[in-house]
């Protein structure tokens, strides 16, 4: 697209309008644009002649450019893989008390305990449906719960498999 600050009166082309339609959708994925005014906008859009019509669409949706993300220290690694370890020994004590501890201090460790506490509480709950014998499955969750760790101090996310989120 040409720029739209130097030759507002300039006719615009089908290629200069896909530019800011993307704009668009990106601000109604975003939820600054609601529906309504989605759909007006892109008529807007489509029946621009100028650079100014397409500028004046989109001039109160500056893009937000995000800042620099800025990846899990090594304490909140560790905490993070603590909290799914903690489960070996305490079940559904451990994780929580990383949740309601350390989760304040950081999204990372947060986002792992509750993982971890929604496991743990998913094997309770099919320990005291099957009257014990679910219990079995202990053994396999010491397996998934290392593997977790593991992925928390790699400073990657892992989500459990067919568990209840029941903490979010």
């Amino acid at each position: 697209m040409r720029s739209v600050d130097n030759q507002p009166t300039m006719r615009c082309s089908d290629a200069d309008r896909e530019p800011v339609i993307d704009q668009l959708k990106q601000a109604y994925a975003e939820g600054r644009l609601d529906h309504e005014e989605f759909d007006f906008r892109i008529h807007l859009v489509m029946t621009s002649k100028t650079y100014g019509d397409l500028a004046i669409v989109t001039k109160d949706l500056v893009p937000v450019r995000p800042g620099p993300q800025r990846g899990p220290d090594g304490e909140d690694r560790m905490l993070g893989a603590l909290a799914h370890a903690s489960g070996y020994f305490t079940s559904i004590v451990g994780p929580l008390l990383f949740l309601l501890l350390s989760g304040k201090r950081s999204d990372y460790v947060r986002r792992h305990a509750a993982e971890a506490l929604n496991f743990q509480l998913t094997l309770l709950l099919i320990v005291a449906v099957t009257f014990g014998f679910g219990a079995v499955l202990y053994a396999v969750t010491w397996i998934v719960a290392g593997i977790a760790a593991i992925a928390a101090l790699a400073g990657k996310s892992f989500r459990y498999p067919w568990i209840l989120r029941l903490i979010k």
